[in-house]
């Protein structure tokens, strides 16, 4: 079987998503560093594995894949991941949690977002921090309403982590980064611990996949 290669950002959420769940299918995989700081997702090279010039590109099975939540299906049902419940309405209800986070929170709060919005604006003072705890917030409020539904402990969904919980923890992160308040949000912070303490997350976790300075 041929390697398994994740072009990824240490950064990058969507990167993070699928670093979290590599490990926890115990898939062995080589990181190769695309910096988008620098620019490198636009660069030629990259731009053949991925014509948006984005991160993450997981090469595994002899394929070349692109969309983080389109990988994360193909891991769950070849690594038998159980991400989602088989349950009609509890798998649509968790997958409303994992994109009220990937597909409406992510997105406007990405590095290329918010770099424009910081042009357009003129460099304005306090961009793009402003820019990013203007949306982190009240998307993370949302959330921590929309895990009341459940009640369920430890993890968003259950008592293994899932797609929620993997899409979660990467926007926790900007958060933190970025200084969106957070501290009044129990039930996230809950979360938060449980995936922590988890393997697969902890290996994951930005802190510990940033590249050795050259």
């Amino acid at each position: 079987m041929s390697e398994t290669i994740l072009f990824d950002y240490w950064r990058s959420s969507a990167s993070y998503r699928l670093r979290i769940a590599l490990n926890m299918a115990g898939v062995a995989y080589q990181s190769i560093n695309v910096d988008l700081v620098k620019g490198d997702q636009k660069s030629p090279e990259h731009l053949a594995r991925n014509p948006q010039g984005f991160v993450p590109v997981l090469e595994i099975d002899g394929l070349r894949l692109t969309q983080s939540l389109a990988i994360l299906d193909y891991l769950d049902q070849t690594r038998d991941l159980n991400l989602l419940p088989n349950d009609p309405a509890a798998r649509v209800q968790a997958q409303a949690l994992a994109h009220a986070i990937a597909v409406d929170l992510h997105p406007v709060c990405n590095l290329q977002v918010a770099k424009h919005a910081t042009q357009i604006s003129g460099g304005a003072d306090g961009m793009p921090g402003d820019w990013m705890t203007h949306f982190i917030r009240p998307g993370m409020q949302a959330f921590e309403t929309l895990l009341g539904a459940y009640d369920q402990t430890p993890f968003c969904t259950g008592n293994a982590p899932g797609l929620a919980d993997i899409c979660l923890m990467p926007q926790i992160y900007n958060a933190r980064r970025w200084g969106a308040d957070i501290s009044d949000l129990p039930r996230v912070l809950a979360v938060e611990s449980a995936c922590a303490a988890h393997p697969a997350f902890a290996a994951a976790h930005p802190d510990q996949c940033q590249p050795t300075p050259t």
